[in-house]
């Protein structure tokens, strides 16, 4: 059974500003704490399209069972940043630049996980 994650953005509209201020926060379930070994949550942007692909890291935090309350990475934890000026979220034919919040959980005797919560930065 692969664990269970829950990555909410805590304003109720996955809409931002510049300037906006980010939190989000996190739970894993459905897994052994001794068999995680970190977690890593990001903000980030990246295009797609035609050409290469370009990403761009906001905020980056990793935690180990060391940073934890008694080791136990489980727990429900909140984050937050200061959204930067630019690059705005644009969803053109040829090109999109796209933001979310990132998350990566290692475990010692698996694949690492990937989750990820898109949102909008606009200065509309």
């Amino acid at each position: 059974m692969e664990p269970l994650i829950s990555l909410q953005l805590l304003k109720p509209r996955e809409v931002y500003r510049p300037g906006d201020l980010l939190q989000a926060e996190y739970q894993i379930d459905a897994v052994d704490p001794q068999e995680m070994v970190a977690v890593e949550t990001s903000v980030l942007w990246c295009t797609e399209g035609k050409g290469d692909e370009d990403l761009g890291v906001h905020f980056f935090e990793r935690r180990t069972p060391a940073d934890a309350d008694e080791g136990d990475l489980r727990c429900l934890y909140r984050f937050q940043t200061k959204l930067p000026h630019s690059p705005l979220s644009y969803a053109g034919t040829i090109v999109k630049i796209r933001w979310c919040v990132r998350l990566r959980l290692f475990l010692r005797k698996s694949k690492d996980l990937l989750f990820e919560r898109p949102f909008v930065l606009t200065s509309l």
